[in-house]
């Protein structure tokens, strides 16, 4: 089970403290009344999704004796314009650099993380339809 509380603090502003101890602040945009001192609630799903998937492909890679030295992961996620607007698609590049990196092995990676590892990934993808392309640049 986890657990989480956010402390409504004025505005459109939420604080939190993760499970480690670090402050979070979600904040809405100007338009929206708030005063953009901190992260969109949403992003912070794409973040989620980003770093959730990103430890699991990290740990199986290292597993693998995979040479990796970097790993970033793009997200673009897509909604409606009007209301409802949910998340139809997100697109989740992931881009690997390191010395003779196998590209078969970051696949396996990725597909292991999102359909059997990573939770918020599992969650997401009953909602909306995730898009996963991956590049390795070996150095």
């Amino acid at each position: 089970m986890m657990t989480a509380k956010m402390k409504w603090t004025g505005g459109m502003k939420f604080e939190g403290m993760s499970a480690f101890g670090h402050q979070i602040v979600t904040d809405g945009a100007v338009k929206a009344g708030g005063t953009e001192a901190g992260f969109k609630p949403t992003e912070l799903l794409l973040y989620g999704m980003a770093g959730c998937t990103g430890i699991d492909v990290v740990r199986i890679l290292e597993k693998q004796r995979q040479d990796l030295t970097s790993l970033e992961i793009e997200l673009t996620a897509h909604q409606n314009e009007k209301y409802p607007k949910p998340f139809h698609t997100i697109e989740m590049k992931y881009i690997a650099r390191g010395k003779n990196l196998d590209p078969a092995k970051l696949a396996k990676a990725i597909e292991l993380s999102e359909s059997k590892y990573c939770v918020v990934s599992q969650t997401v993808q009953n909602e909306a339809k995730v898009v996963t392309s991956y590049e390795v640049v070996n150095e």
